[in-house]
Formats: structure tokens, C-alpha cells, sequence
């Protein structure tokens, strides 16, 4: 059964600046993946139909492995709404099943992924992430890496210039 997960972030920030750390692969490896994982791989192609790679690297101390994730995107209103499908994949972009990768069995496949935007003001915007799949067994960890995760680019808003 499909379930959501959900982070919300005020940002003092005008919307096209929350937006760039979405669509800028230098961005996005700034914050992608739960805290005291990096990422070094970012390959954006930001259109719908479009399908973008993504890495993240465990610490050393928590194994060190990279997983690879793709995003195929389904509908972008631009400043407005991003909708994306996420999936564990290969590092040439191949949707891969997850077990491979030491998931448990009810890790999810097609997590659908909505970004929002919303003007709350001068130079404030409003985003939230919405997760949707069958979570299973990694309910906790997914709304946490999701909240560490949205620490991280509140942390990359905040060091854009204006």
C-alpha cells in the first residue's frame, strides 16, 4: 500500500533560487542524500521525459557504498511544481532492483516524487517534498534521510547570493 512522506521548508529566498538547487548538478550534489553522505555524481536532464542520474557515497564508517538513483521526470511547471519517478539504479542509469544493492525485500521501486513551490512573500518561498510508495520496512529511515536531505539544500539556499 502506498504511503507518504513529506518534508516542508520556508526559505528566505526567492522561489528561482530554491528552484536552481533542483536543476544545477553542482547544486544538487550539494545536498542529495541523508546527512554525512556525499554525492559526486549529478547528471540533470531537467524536461519532462527527461531522466537525471544521482549519486550518494555512505560514510566510511557506515560501509562507504554508493547508490545510484535515477529521476524521470513527468511533469515540470516551471518556478511552480516538480514531478519526478525515483529509482535505485546502476551507475550507467539502468532502474535496478534494490534487493541487489542489500535493500530488504519491501525497499520501494517508482517512489513518485512531487516538489512544490510556493511564493510566501518577498524573497520567501515555501517548498515541500512529497514521497508516495509502499515504504515497507524503511518507513523511519526514508522520512529521516528525506529530512536530512532537505537540511542539506536548506544549507545549499542558504549560500547562493541574492
Amino acid at each position: 500500500m502506498a504511503r507518504k512522506i513529506e518534508v516542508t521548508r520556508i526559505f528566505d529566498a526567492p522561489v528561482e533560487m530554491v528552484w536552481k538547487v533542483w536543476t544545477d548538478p553542482e547544486l544538487v550534489k550539494r545536498w542529495w542524500g541523508p546527512k554525512h553522505f556525499t554525492s559526486t555524481v549529478a547528471k540533470i536532464d531537467f524536461q519532462e521525459g527527461g531522466k537525471s542520474l544521482v549519486n550518494m557515497k555512505a560514510p566510511k564508517e557506515m560501509g562507504g557504498q554508493v547508490f545510484f538513483s535515477i529521476w524521470e521526470y513527468v511533469k515540470i511547471i516551471h518556478l511552480n511544481t516538480i514531478e519526478f519517478i525515483q529509482n535505485l539504479a546502476d551507475e550507467d542509469g539502468n532502474k535496478t532492483d534494490p534487493v541487489k544493492f542489500g535493500m530488504p525485500s519491501d525497499f520501494p521501486s517508482d517512489i513518485r516524487t512531487i516538489v512544490t513551490f510556493k511564493v510566501i512573500g518577498k524573497n520567501r518561498t515555501e517548498m515541500t517534498v512529497t514521497e508516495y510508495a509502499a515504504f515497507g520496512s524503511i518507513s523511519n529511515f526514508a522520512q529521516t534521510g528525506l529530512e536530512q536531505s532537505m537540511e542539506k539544500l536548506s544549507v545549499a539556499v542558504s549560500g547562493l547570493s541574492l
